[in-house]
């Protein structure tokens, strides 16, 4: 640490934001197209404020990332400015960092010294200035690998002459594809979508990352030797017995795309109601250059059930489409502004309210609001909403048990598009499966040994498929420990690092 008093020298200073008039009126990426010397010597600034703590809790799995990415050292490489060695440390630990450091909600600021106090009074912007600014420090790493030629691909010196499947080019899939090619195997990736990317592509709106970062990246996934398979289910367009046959391993990194649907709330049947998913893909179809999505927001009331972050994508979405009004409804009490210790102690993620740049923009969240009905047309098209405020109880094991309303009034809203993202419910039906004979836990997600390895012999998984709907550096780690373990059970040892262990389960009970 060249400086100890960095931290009491500089606040800390977040990547700006394009202007929302402007931001709202296309889908480029929220944030400011900086140039690449104002842009390095603000984020020098800000990786000096990094105090090179004795324990750093932001690399810790336990409360920071899980990856274990190396974020000292490599925030003091870019205070220095050797953004090279910077890059090196960073790919050393997360094959996709321009991914997380757009996309991932930052447990490593959250778990920082610096961010003890923040939010409360004396906290932010007076003791100590917040968190280190991580994610965009990281971003402004892979960006500067990116322009300055860091970033090549890394070819294989040595084949194994094994052959292994990815079922699934998300980012857990990814990693484990690129972790397993460079160590020397023969890796085919199966996408059943038009594709590749999963959520990636189809999942994340243009506004949050624009898809020429997944492209740059899959180029230098080809360019190692990956191999690639789009428009292909495997279980239906490849069966089981000709994947068995074609290759040593398979790695199921298939998601947890089964999304939960409102089955009880009285015109659930009505027209205009979607699950979340039905908007986001279409939507980021279109800004793939296929067509307009045949559900659009343009000129309608839009109301958005669900307050995570699937929610807050549809709500940015349909700003971006031109919807009339947004409100999104979260049956859940608004969150504290401040850390509460005795909910979420520090360096634990935070139970506080989370807010999105798509929230600034405009529209209107609800809290501890529960949906009565949904009320139509008579052509059978919702029309509006009865809300009530309503009461989440809960089990001992903190598991939601009930809601109950605690008013008796109801208050009408418009609704001409209304969006359930309500959250997954665990990997979706398959053949895939079905033929493998692999079973699904309680939870809906696929369960694992101490290998990675599923009840199938040399069948191993992966991200959400295996830990239920993620972040995405959960994925990353997921995918990265998978590889090992694939290359362990393909060569009797590995050499390729393994950031996390899944919780063993015994085959015979999922």
């Amino acid at each position: 640490m060249a400086d100890p008093n960095g931290f009491l020298s500089y606040d800390r200073s977040d990547t700006p934001k394009r202007p929302k008039a402007d931001r709202t009126a296309d889908w480029r990426e929220v944030y400011t197209d900086e140039a690449p010397e104002e842009r390095n010597a603000a984020v020098r600034e800000q990786a000096t404020r990094c105090m090179d703590c004795g324990i750093p809790f932001c690399h810790s799995g336990t409360a920071g990332c899980p990856l274990g990415n190396l974020i000292p050292e490599w925030n003091d490489l870019a205070r220095r400015g050797d953004w090279q060695l910077a890059s090196e440390r960073l790919h050393a630990t997360n094959n996709f960092p321009e991914f997380t450091g757009m996309l991932c909600p930052a447990p490593c600021e959250s778990a920082c010294v610096l961010a003890i106090g923040e939010g409360r009074a004396g906290g932010a912007g007076t003791v100590t200035g917040g968190a280190v600014t991580i994610k965009r420090i990281e971003q402004t790493i892979a960006e500067n690998a990116w322009e300055r030629g860091y970033a090549q691909p890394e070819r294989a010196e040595v084949s194994s002459g094994r052959h292994v499947a990815v079922v699934g080019s998300g980012p857990a899939g990814l990693a484990a594809a690129q972790q397993l090619t460079r160590a020397g195997h023969d890796v085919t990736v199966f996408e059943r979508d038009d594709r590749l990317g999963g959520l990636l592509r189809y999942g994340i709106p243009e506004y949050k990352m624009e898809k020429k970062r997944l492209d740059q990246r899959l180029t230098q996934l080809r360019a190692e030797g990956t191999r690639f398979v789009t428009d292909c289910e495997v279980g239906v367009d490849v069966t089981v017995e000709q994947l068995r046959a074609r290759f040593d391993a398979v790695v199921l990194a298939v998601g947890a795309l089964h999304g939960r649907d409102d089955t009880t709330t009285p015109g659930r049947e009505l027209d205009g109601i979607h699950l979340a998913m039905r908007h986001l893909v279409p939507a980021n179809k279109e800004c793939e250059g296929d067509g307009p999505s045949p559900i659009s927001a343009k000129g309608k009331h839009v109301i958005i059930v669900g307050g995570g972050d699937t929610g807050a994508d549809c709500y940015g979405t349909a700003i971006r489409q031109g919807a009339l009004s947004v409100t999104q409804l979260d049956q859940y009490p608004r969150p504290p502004l401040e850390r509460d210790d005795n909910l979420s102690p520090w360096p634990t993620w935070p139970y506080i309210l989370r807010t999105y740049p798509v929230h600034e923009e405009t529209g209107e969240r609800k809290f501890a609001v529960g949906i009565k009905r949904f009320v139509g047309d008579d052509e059978g098209h919702v029309r509006f909403l009865e809300l009530q405020e309503v009461r989440v109880n809960k089990d001992p094991d903190s598991r939601r048990r009930e809601v109950v309303a605690t008013s008796e009034t109801v208050h009408r809203i418009p609704a001409d598009l209304v969006l359930l993202a309500i959250g997954f419910q665990g990997v979706e039906p398959m053949r895939l499966l079905d033929d493998l004979e692999i079973p699904l836990t309680p939870r809906g997600t696929i369960a694992c040994g101490s290998d990675w390895q599923t009840a199938a012999e040399g069948v191993f998984v992966c991200g959400d498929a295996h830990r239920g709907a993620s972040l995405i550096v959960w994925a990353i780690a997921e995918g990265r420990s998978a590889a090992a373990a694939v290359d362990a059970y393909l060569t009797g040892a590995t050499e390729l690092p393994a950031p996390v262990h899944p919780t063993t389960l015994p085959l015979a009970t999922v």
